[in-house]
C-alpha cells in the first residue's frame, strides 16, 4: 500500500464502521466525518453540544439526518459517552473532536467504561511524502515522553499491528538515533542494538528491526550505500521509531510543513483505535485518519 487513496479504497471494502465522535462541534471534524460517509467507509454518532453541531453543519451544508446526535455540553461527559459507545459495541472506533487530548484519554482509560487492555497506548502517524514510493510510519510523536527499552518494544509492536492492518506483511523498522553506530555513551544506540537482537531472537515478531540508524540511512538507499551499510532495513525503512517525544514531534512537523507530507494519525493499544489528530491538521488529514482507524479496527 503506497497512498492514502489506496487506504480509503481498502477501507471501503472493510467498512463501513461506526465512529463515535467526542465533542463533535468542530468544522474540520464534521467535514472529515461527512467525507467518510460519502466515501462509504463510515457512519458516525456525534456526541457533543447539539446546537453548535447543528450551527456548524448548517454552515457546511451537512445534512444531520444522516447522523445520530447525543447532546452533552460537558467535555468530560461527552468524551466518556463517546468511549462508552465503543465499549458497549455500538461503535467501532473513537474520534477526538473539539476537546483536549488529556480529557479523551482519561475517558479511554476509565476503569468502568474505558478501553483498557493492559498494553501501553501509543500514537502512530502515517505519512505519504511526495518524493518516496512508500508510506512511512512514525512513532511515537505524541504520547510517549521518554520510552525505555521495554516501552520501545511495545511501540514497535503497536506500529507493526497498524502496518499489518495496511497489508504490509513484514514492515522494516528502523530504530532512529543521532548516528548509526553503537556508542556506550548514547543509550539510544544501545537500545537500538538490543531491539534488533530481540527481533532476531523472535521476541519481536512480524517485522524486521534494525538499529541504530540515522534518519538519512534509514530512508535513503543511496545514503545507506555511501556509509557502507548492508543491513536489509538500510534505506528501506517503513516504520521509524524515534528515541523520544521531542524528536518525534519535530520529525512529524518537519514532514508536514517542510516535506508537504500527507498524513494520518491514530492511537493504538486500546480495545479500539482512537482517531487523534492535531487541531492544525486539515479535514483531509482527519479523513485519512478515519480510514486508517477503520483498517486498524478491522484487525482487532
Amino acid at each position: 500500500m503506497k497512498s492514502f487513496s489506496e487506504i480509503i479504497n481498502i477501507a471501503k471494502e472493510r467498512g463501513p464502521k461506526v465512529i463515535s465522535v467526542a465533542c463533535a462541534q468542530d468544522s474540520d471534524v464534521l467535514k472529515a466525518v461527512e467525507g467518510a460517509r460519502k466515501e462509504g467507509i463510515a457512519t458516525a454518532i456525534l456526541v457533543g453540544d447539539e446546537p453548535k453541531i447543528k450551527e456548524i453543519s448548517n454552515e457546511l451544508g451537512i445534512d444531520l439526518n444522516n447522523y445520530e446526535i447525543i447532546h452533552e455540553e460537558d467535555l468530560s461527559k461527552a468524551s466518556l459517552k463517546a468511549v462508552e459507545l465503543v465499549s458497549s459495541g455500538r461503535a467501532h472506533l473513537v474520534m477526538k473532536g473539539l476537546v483536549d487530548t488529556s480529557i479523551i484519554l482519561k475517558a479511554v482509560l476509565d476503569k468502568e467504561v474505558g478501553l483498557r487492555t493492559g498494553c501501553p497506548l501509543s500514537h502512530i502517524a502515517v505519512f505519504k511524502i511526495p518524493s518516496y514510493d512508500r508510506l512511512f510510519f512514525v512513532t511515537d510523536a505524541a504520547m510517549t515522553l521518554k520510552p525505555d527499552l521495554e516501552t520501545k518494544k511495545k511501540l514497535i509492536e503497536n506500529a507493526v499491528s497498524v502496518a499489518h492492518a495496511l497489508d504490509i506483511e513484514e514492515p522494516r523498522v528502523a530504530v532512529l538515533c543521532a548516528k548509526e553506530k553503537v556508542n556506550d555513551k548514547m543509550v539510544c544506540t544501545l537500545d537500538a542494538k538490543e531491539l534488533e537482537d530481540m527481533n532476531k531472537r523472535g521476541e519481536i515478531k512480524g517485522c524486521m528491526v534494525g538499529g541504530p540508524f540515522a534518519l538519512d540511512n534509514a530512508v535513503s538507499e543511496e545514503a545507506a550505500k555511501l556509509k557502507g551499510m548492508d543491513h536489509p532495513v538500510g534505506g528501506k525503512a517503513d516504520i521509524l521509531l524515534v528515541p523520544d517525544l521531542e524528536s518525534g514531534n519535530i520529525l512529524y512537523k518537519s514532514m508536514v510543513f517542510f516535506a508537504q507530507g500527507e498524513n494520518a494519525g491514530i492511537i493504538v493499544g486500546a480495545k479500539a483505535p482512537i482517531v487523534l489528530t492535531s487541531r492544525a491538521d486539515s479535514d483531509i488529514s482527519k479523513l485519512n485518519s478515519i480510514a486508517l482507524g477503520i483498517l486498524s479496527a478491522s484487525k482487532i
